[in-house]
Formats: structure tokens, sequence, C-alpha cells
């Protein structure tokens, strides 16, 4: 039996997206918004702040000094923490959202994550957290919160930066590198087995259409998005009546957006959507990202009447999920050897760009512990997934971006998406107009900001 992979060793698949990322210039952050419709306790805010900065998100990733090496974690830089003085009227929070979002974070150099607030106008307040996709998922970062807010945070025990000399990292990513040998060769002989039979099918089809790409001036493009809240009685009630749950809902919304933002899976109209399900084992489990990735195509012009063919056809994605892994997991302890343009090509293949898909996350009902960033319950919680950096090349190829993120806390079902729309207006004016007529096509309404 292998010698077990030591607890500071990146995990291959968090390792191929730091690279995946760093290949392309983009980054991927996560961020959980608070709003109080009240003041909140500041003595309660830099607690949290200081508690926060330990366990996941207390980390950075320190790249090997082998050029095939695995990369480590160690102890990170803690985040940063900006009390804002000047209230903002609540109709410019959406704004003031976009802005934190913005805000540098850097999985390797850090900060990983920064924590701001920001007093409304009204009396209320509004509270954001950013952390780099690179340090944990939305699972992971849901128990950080918790930790955080109860007063329990983790010691993970890594070492500082530039804990270890040149000569003992280098000796030290040597030994695991030849621990790693075996699983790399094995990998190596599926991929190639896999190209064989790849060939074979492709033989006398026709050749695929090249991906179109816009011409890139480099600039970056700032993605709208916008939040949603719903009463969660009426998003439960909603659900059982079109012979649905909760996930197939969403999962039928998300189908409904994307196609109304002209996303196609293909010929026969389906919407593609990727939908990441929680892997992780407990808090013992350190995995930056420990989700697996199910795919499931919907018919969209039936979700809005009758759920039940969506639910089967998410809980057959699921099983599949579960007895046939996607075979480029197999490929995964290849990713040290692999150059960086290629770990980018493997991330395509991966979450399947070709098909237009959209990411649907439902984080499901979440402890009422996690609204309580300062010690008491907020009015509003919600949890949403941005892509920084990107180019109008990388959304025309992709032919834009739908990411959608529920999640239930008490009384009430927050929905947060992120899209754009090659050709479209692409505000956040325009984003709120389409989602708030595909709520309307399910009889739902809320509140947006």
């Amino acid at each position: 039996m292998a010698a077990p992979t030591p607890l500071d060793v990146l995990d291959y698949l968090d390792q191929a997206m730091f690279l995946g990322l760093r290949a392309t210039g983009q980054a991927a952050v996560m961020q959980c918004i608070w709003i109080y419709d009240r003041p909140v306790d500041l003595d309660g805010v830099r607690r949290f702040h200081r508690n926060f900065g330990r366990g996941l998100a207390g980390r950075r990733i320190a790249p090997s000094p082998l050029p095939f090496g695995r990369h480590r974690w160690v102890t990170g830089t803690p985040g940063g923490l900006d009390i804002g003085t000047d209230p903002i009227p609540r109709a410019e929070l959406g704004d003031w959202l976009d802005r934190r979002a913005r805000l540098p974070v850097d999985p390797q150099w850090g900060p990983g994550w920064h924590l701001g607030v920001q007093p409304l106008a009204d009396g209320g307040t509004a509270v954001s957290l950013v952390g780099s996709h690179c340090l944990t998922d939305g699972g992971g970062g849901v128990l950080e919160i918790l930790n955080a807010v109860n007063g329990t945070p983790r010691e993970l025990g890594h070492r500082p930066a530039g804990g270890r000399s040149r000569r003992a990292a280098v000796a030290a990513d040597t030994r695991q590198l030849l621990r790693d040998l075996p699983a790399a060769g094995r990998a190596l002989r599926r991929g190639a087995r896999s190209a064989v039979r790849e060939r074979r099918g492709r033989a006398g089809s026709p050749k695929p259409s090249t991906p179109r790409r816009g011409g890139d001036d480099g600039n970056h493009v700032t993605v709208p998005s916008v939040t949603w809240f719903i009463d969660a009685e009426h998003w439960r009630a909603t659900a059982e009546a079109l012979g649905g749950n909760s996930h197939s809902l969403l999962a039928g919304f998300t189908a409904r957006l994307g196609h109304r933002m002209g996303r196609r899976a293909g010929p026969d109209g389906t919407v593609a959507l990727i939908v990441p399900i929680n892997d992780r084992h407990g808090p013992a489990d350190t995995r930056a990202n420990a989700v697996k990735l199910g795919d499931v195509r919907l018919d969209p012009h039936r979700v809005t009447a009758d759920l039940t063919a969506a639910r089967a056809d998410i809980r057959a994605a699921l099983d599949r999920l579960e007895h046939s892994p996607a075979p480029v997991l197999d490929l995964l302890p290849l990713i040290p050897y692999v150059p960086k343009r290629a770990v980018g090509r493997l991330a395509e293949s991966a979450f399947g760009f070709a098909d237009q898909p959209a990411s649907c996350s439902n984080l499901g009902a979440l402890p009422a512990a996690i609204a309580r960033l300062d010690g008491t319950d907020a009015d509003y919680l919600a949890v949403r997934g941005i892509d920084r950096h990107i180019t109008r090349a990388v959304l025309d190829q992709r032919s834009g971006v739908l990411t959608v993120v529920g999640a239930q806390v008490g009384a009430r079902m927050s929905i947060a998406v992120v899209g754009y729309q090659p050709g479209a207006a692409n505000t956040g004016g325009w984003l709120d107009d389409v989602v708030t007529a595909t709520l309307a096509e399910f009889g739902l309404t809320g509140v947006s900001i």
C-alpha cells in the first residue's frame, strides 16, 4: 500500500484549479453576504474576523521548487478588515458588493480573503466576505464560517511560508514525487487507452467545429450579478406543486434562465447544467475543493409546468456520478507534469464548455448560526461564486457564463445569479430583468439586490 499523502500536500484537483487559473490569468472567488436591517456589533465582527483567519482560510499555496512537484499548504497572512464610515443608500448596495468582489485576493501571495463592513443610509449594515476558491469551496466555506461564528476555529498545523530551506523542500518533494510515480504511471496508461478509443470513435465522423473566439483586447469584463431573496415556504410549495423539490426547482430555474440567455447544449434545445455535489468527508477532510461535478441536460420548456422529469434526470445524473466518475478524473495524477496551457485545456474538457453549461449549485438548508456573523441573526444571507479577470474573448468562446447558487437560511431562500450573454446589454439591470421574468414563469416573486 502506498504511503498516505501528507496533509500539507495539495490534492491533485486543488493543484489543477490553481494551475489552470494561473494559466488563464483568471481568479475564482466566493462571496458570502450578510445584510442587517440595523447596525452590527463591531466587536462581534472583529471576533469573527480573527476566528475566520484560521482553518482552511488561514493558509496559502506554496509551489514546489521542483518543476514536476506537488504544491504544499503553508500558513497564510490574515485577511483584511475594512469598516466603512460613510453610509450609502441601499440602492447602491449591489455596486458596493461588486466592488468588494473585485478587490484582489491571491491564494499564493495572500491575502487569500478579506472582510468588509458598510453602513447603509437607512440604518442597516452590509458585510461582505470574499475568498479565493483555491482555498476552499462552498461546503468548506460554510464549515469555516460556522467555526468562526461558534468560536471553534481549527488549527491545521501547517508550516509558515518559507519554513523549509530550499534543500529540505527539494528533498521532501522528491520523495513525494517518487511515491506518486505509480499513480502517475497508471494515469498515463489509462490516458493512452482513452485516447486510442477516442480516435477510433472519431474515425469517419465530421471534424468538430472550432469554438468561436472573439478578438481579445486584453480588457477584463465585469460580469453582472444579482441576488434574489424568496420566501422559503413559497419556494417549497412551488417545488412540490410542480412534482419536484428544492434541488430540481433550482435546476429548472437555471435551465429556463439559461434558455432565455441563449445557452443550448445541442440541437434538441436542452440546457446543460454542471451540478456540484459536496464530497467533503467531515472536518478532517482539508481539501480546498471537495466536490464531484454532475452533469445533466434539462428541457427548459417543461420545467415551468412539471419538474418530475427534471427530478428524475438529476437523480440519474447523480447515480452516474457515483458509479461512473468522469474519465478526466483518472488523469489527475498527471497534473504536476502537464504544461500550464494544457491544464487550461484539461479544465475546458472537465467542465464541458463546448456544451455551454450553466453551473447550478444548491447549498441546501444551512444552519441558522451561519447568519450570526456578529453574534446576532442577519436579516438576509446569500452566497455567490464569481470569475474575476475574465476577458471578453473567453466569454465569447464559452458563449457567455451563467452561475446560480441557492441557499436557504431560516425563512428565506437566496438565489445568486452571475450571468453574461454575448451581444446583450450585460448590465445589472438587464440581468435583474431576465431573472425577474424567469422567476415569474414559476410564479415566484421576492426582493433583489
